[in-house]
């Protein structure tokens, strides 16, 4: 079973600092031995970014940043693992990872895909 995590926070301009980078990046070393990790990554600030939307028909861009948006996707993590109870497991270590490293309220929505989209939900 493969699921996404999706690290949701505030954006404030901070940067992580090379320690919990580098704790991050362990963490995913450890879950890529493990069979665990398909990919994981941070991503920069909306403001570098656009949104897209479809809505009567007509479609639409707009350039970052999204002041508008209370909290923002700044990573993920896709998951290859037996159950959800391993991709919770996987997600308090990322958690962890930030506890006395980083100052920022986060969110992780843990979401399984669909690995075969004719199966349905």
């Amino acid at each position: 079973m493969r699921f996404m995590t999706i690290v949701k926070t505030r954006e404030t301009g901070a940067h992580p600092s090379p320690a919990l980078i580098e704790k991050i990046g362990k963490l995913g070393e450890e879950a890529a031995k493990k069979g665990a990790m398909v990919g994981m990554g941070g991503l920069l600030p909306t403001a570098l970014g656009a949104r897209a939307r479809l809505a009567n028909g007509r479609i639409t861009f707009t350039d970052g940043p999204f002041t508008e948006a209370k909290e923002v996707i700044g990573g993920y993590a896709i998951y290859d693992v037996a159950s959800k109870k391993e991709a919770i497991e996987w997600t308090r270590k990322f958690l962890e990872a930030h506890v006395g490293l980083w100052d920022q309220e986060l969110e992780v929505e843990v979401r399984q895909m669909m690995d075969d989209p004719s199966a349905g939900c």
